[in-house]
C-alpha cells in the first residue's frame, strides 16, 4: 500500500484549512459588529426596524450576518469530515 498516508494527511489538512477560515470570518465578524455599533451610536439610532437606521449600518449588518451564515456552513462541513486516526 503505497502512500495509505495521503487520504488522512489531505483531510487533516483540509480541516486545518476550514478551521483558519472559520477563525479569520470569526474575526472579520467580530470587527463588522463593532462597527455596526460604532455607526449606531453615531446615528443615535439603534433599532434596526426604525425607517432612519444608517443605511451603513443596515449594509454592515448584512454583510455580517452573510458571514455568520457561511461559518456556520463550514462548521458543518468539518463536522462532516471524518476525522485523522
Amino acid at each position: 500500500m503505497a502512500h495509505s498516508y495521503l487520504p488522512d494527511t489531505t483531510a487533516a489538512i483540509k480541516r486545518l484549512q476550514i478551521a483558519a477560515l472559520i477563525g479569520d470570518l470569526s474575526r472579520k465578524a467580530d470587527i463588522l459588529t463593532a462597527d455596526i455599533e460604532n455607526e449606531e451610536t453615531r446615528s443615535g439610532v439603534g433599532d434596526w426596524a426604525d425607517p432612519t437606521y444608517s443605511v451603513l449600518a443596515r449594509s454592515l449588518r448584512t454583510r455580517r450576518d452573510n458571514i455568520m451564515v457561511t461559518i456556520a456552513s463550514l462548521e458543518t462541513l468539518v463536522r462532516g469530515t471524518p476525522k485523522a486516526a
